[in-house]
C-alpha cells in the first residue's frame, strides 16, 4: 500500500514538473515575440504590419496561457495536500493545452490569423481578407480546446473542495465568518484561494466559450449575427477574469512556502477570509473597466467599474503583502533564489496594481486606456508578480534552493528587466503612445527600444531559471521538495 502511494506521488510530481517545464518554455518563447514587436516599434527591425499583428496575437495569447498552466501547477501541487484531486483530469488538461497551443500556432502562422487575443466580433470574420475562415476557426477552436482543458481542471478542483468541506461557500470559510465554526477549523489558505479561482475562472471560461462558439458559427455562416456589445462583454469577462486569476493561483506558493523559510505560522484570520470573499465578487465584475470608453454601456455599469476597480486590489493584496512583510520581519529568514523571487513577486503585484487603479478612473481612462500605459501595468503585475511566483516555485522544488551565482545573477537581471519593461511602457503611455500600433513616430521610439533591451535581459534571466529547473529534473527524475526547513524544524 505504501509503495503504491509512493508511486502515485512520484507520478503526480512528474506531472507538476511537466506543467512547469512546458509553461516556462512557452513563456520564454513569448518573450521573444514581445522583444521583436518592441524592436519593430523602435525602428530597429522592419516587418510587415500583418506579421507584427501575428506576433501580437501569439504573444498575448501564449503568455497568458503559459502563465495560467504554470500557475495551475502550483494550485494543484498544494491543493492536493488538502483534498483528493484527479491526476487523470490534470493530465487531460495538459494534453488539451498542448493541442490548443498547436491549433493556435497553426492558425496564426500558417493562415495569418491576427486579431489579437481579444478576437472582438465581427473581426474574426470581417478581416478585409487579411486572413481566411480556416485561420479563424483554428485560432478560435484552439482557444476553445484550451478553455475546455482548464474547465475540466477547475470542475475537478471544485468537486474535491465540495467533497471535503461540503460546499464552495465553506471552502471560502463562510461558516467561520458567520461564527458557526471556530477559526481553528477554517480551511487552509490554499483551499480558500483555490475555491475563489474555481468560482471566477469557471464563470470566465463559460463566458469565453459562449462568445468563441458564436464567433465560430459567424465565421462559417456570416448570416448568423449577434449583439457586438454582448460579444465584447463576454470577451472581456473571459479575458480579464482569466488573466487576473493567474496571480490568485500562483500566490498560493507565497502562502505555503514563505512561512517555511521564516519558520513562522501564517494563520488564517477572519480578515483573510473576508478579503478573499470580497475579491471573489470584485474579480467577477471589474472587467467592465475595459468598457469605460463604450458610451452605449449602461451608466451604472461604468460607475461600478470604477468603484470596484479601486476596491479590488485592496482586500487580498493588503492582507497578503502586509502579511508577508510581518511574516519575515525579524524572522532571520534565509534568502535564496526561491525566497527572493517569491518576496519580489509581492512587490511586483503591489506596484502593478497602482497604474491599474489610475487607469480605472474614468477621466483618465478616456485618455490613457488605448495607450501603452495599460501593458505597462500588466507587465509589472504579470512579469514581476505572477511569473516571479512561478519561477520561485521552480526553485523551491529544487533541494538546492540557493542556486549558484548564475541563478543569483538571474534574479537581479529579472528584477531590473521587468522594471525596465514596465517603466518603458508606462513612460510611453505618459506621452500618449498608442498600443497595438505596428509603427511608431520617431518621438515614440526611444522607450520602445529601451523596453526591447530590457526584454532581452528578462529573456536571459528566464532561460537561466528554466534551464536550472530542467537540469534539476533530469538529475533527480522527480519533483518534490527535500525541504531543509521542514527537516530542520522536525
Amino acid at each position: 500500500m505504501n509503495r503504491r502511494m509512493e508511486l502515485e506521488e512520484v507520478k503526480s510530481n512528474k506531472l507538476v514538473s511537466n506543467y512547469l517545464v512546458i509553461g516556462g518554455i512557452v513563456i520564454g518563447a513569448m518573450m521573444i515575440f514581445g522583444i521583436l514587436m518592441l524592436m519593430q516599434q523602435g525602428g530597429v527591425i522592419h516587418v510587415k504590419p500583418a506579421t507584427f499583428y501575428q506576433f501580437l496575437t501569439i504573444h498575448g495569447t501564449g503568455m497568458v496561457g503559459a502563465a495560467a498552466i504554470s500557475a495551475a501547477a502550483i494550485m494543484w501541487y498544494f491543493l492536493r495536500k488538502h483534498v483528493e484531486l484527479s491526476r487523470e483530469i490534470a493530465t487531460t488538461t495538459l494534453v488539451l493545452f498542448l493541442i490548443g497551443v498547436v491549433m493556435v500556432i497553426v492558425g496564426v502562422f500558417s493562415f495569418e490569423y491576427a486579431s489579437a487575443w481579444t478576437f472582438l466580433y465581427p473581426l474574426p470574420t470581417l478581416s478585409a481578407n487579411a486572413w481566411g475562415a480556416t485561420g479563424a476557426i483554428l485560432y478560435l477552436g484552439g482557444m476553445l480546446v484550451l478553455g475546455t482543458g482548464f474547465l475540466l481542471f477547475y470542475i475537478d478542483a471544485g468537486r474535491a473542495v465540495i467533497k471535503k468541506y461540503g460546499s464552495l461557500g465553506k471552502g471560502l470559510g463562510w461558516d467561520v465568518i458567520l461564527g458557526k465554526k471556530s477559526l481553528e477549523k477554517a480551511p487552509p489558505k490554499a483551499v480558500v484561494a483555490s475555491t475563489m479561482v474555481v468560482i471566477v475562472n469557471t464563470t470566465a471560461i463559460i463566458a469565453g466559450s459562449i462568445v468563441l462558439i458564436m464567433n465560430m458559427i459567424n465565421v462559417v455562416n456570416p448570416a448568423f449575427t449577434f449583439d457586438p456589445l454582448l460579444a465584447k462583454n463576454l470577451t472581456y469577462a473571459f479575458g480579464h477574469i482569466f488573466a487576473n486569476a493567474i496571480i490568485y493561483m500562483a500566490v498560493i506558493a507565497v502562502y505555503e512556502i514563505l512561512p517555511r523559510y521564516a519558520k513562522r505560522k501564517w494563520t488564517v484570520t477572519k480578515g483573510f477570509l473576508i478579503a478573499w470573499n470580497m475579491s471573489t465578487i470584485f474579480t467577477l465584475l471589474i472587467y467592465t473597466h475595459h468598457l469605460l470608453m463604450d458610451s452605449v454601456m449602461p451608466k451604472w455599469t461604468l460607475i461600478m467599474a470604477q468603484v470596484l476597480s479601486y476596491s479590488n486590489g485592496l482586500p487580498v493584496l493588503i492582507i497578503t503583502a502586509y502579511g508577508a512583510l510581518m511574516l519575515i520581519y525579524k524572522s532571520g529568514i534565509k534568502w535564496d533564489v526561491a525566497s527572493s523571487l517569491l518576496f519580489l513577486s509581492m512587490a511586483g503585484w503591489t506596484l502593478g496594481v497602482v497604474p491599474a487603479i489610475v487607469d480605472a478612473t474614468i477621466v483618465v481612462n478616456h485618455v490613457m486606456h488605448n495607450t501603452k500605459w495599460v501593458p505597462g501595468h500588466f507587465h509589472m503585475y504579470m512579469g514581476l508578480g505572477a511569473v516571479a511566483m512561478l519561477f520561485g516555485f521552480m526553485y523551491y522544488l529544487d533541494s538546492n534552493k540557493k542556486g549558484n551565482w548564475i541563478d543569483q545573477v538571474g534574479v537581479i537581471f529579472y528584477t531590473v528587466a521587468f522594471l525596465g519593461i514596465s517603466g518603458s511602457f508606462l513612460a510611453s503611455g505618459a506621452i500618449s503612445t498608442p498600443r497595438r500600433w505596428a509603427t511608431h513616430f520617431p518621438e515614440w521610439m526611444a522607450p520602445a527600444n529601451f523596453g526591447a533591451a530590457s526584454g532581452g535581459l528578462a529573456l536571459v534571466a528566464s532561460i537561466i531559471f528554466v534551464i536550472h529547473f530542467i537540469r534539476y529534473m533530469r538529475v533527480k527524475n522527480k519533483t518534490g521538495s527535500d525541504d531543509f526547513y521542514e527537516k530542520k524544524s522536525a
